[in-house]
């Protein structure tokens, strides 16, 4: 717990550096970057994030969009008129049919239009994506930082991962391990 809180500690100043909210010195990759902790530290880190979007917008003076992944996806449900009839279709004709007819809404790509249509890069100094063990396995991280690349490469964004990012490779909750994703950086080893 001791080098969680550490770690947590550290965010603020990293977060607010010039070349972070530049997007400089990354060899010319894009601003993105993973603060990955234990899954069981998921409760701490929530009341991190909440102390750290009071303490940006105030005494840093920015602005941050905080988009929680879990509910971005019931949010989209709920606007294609499936998330209350998901429960009596896992009901009726049980989980199978149900992932089989949410799949297609919930594609990555539909999630990357929706992710835009709420954050405009030009309206915010940077991005925290939370809400991603909830989301699993509807929305995978990976594959959504791969297809948000192509809109949301001007301002930095940080991933809260419950699990571990060794720089190549997720593993969600410490043990499932997703296709291989390069491009990010660990905010704070």
């Amino acid at each position: 717990m001791a080098e969680l809180t550490e770690r947590l500690n550290k965010i603020y100043d990293c977060i607010t550096a010039e070349n972070f909210l530049r997007c400089e010195s990354l060899c010319n990759e894009i601003g993105y970057y993973i603060f990955d902790y234990m899954p069981e530290n998921e409760l701490e880190v929530r009341d991190h994030i909440i102390a750290l979007k009071k303490q940006l917008a105030g005494q840093a003076q920015l602005k941050v969009a905080d988009i929680n992944l879990f509910e971005l996806l019931i949010d989209h449900l709920k606007s294609r008129d499936l998330f209350e009839k998901s429960f009596q279709m896992e009901t009726d004709k049980g989980l199978g049919h149900l992932w089989k007819a949410i799949k297609a809404p919930l594609k990555t790509e539909n999630l990357v239009k929706i992710f835009q249509e709420k954050v405009n890069p030009n309206d915010y100094d940077m991005v925290f994506i939370t809400g991603v063990g909830n989301a699993w396995p509807l929305a995978r991280a990976h594959s959504l930082l791969n297809n948000l690349q192509s809109v949301m490469s001007e301002i930095p964004l940080v991933l809260f991962y419950p699990g571990c990012y060794d720089g190549q490779h997720f593993r969600l909750f410490g043990k499932l391990r997703s296709n291989p994703y390069y491009r990010a950086f660990r905010l704070v080893p």
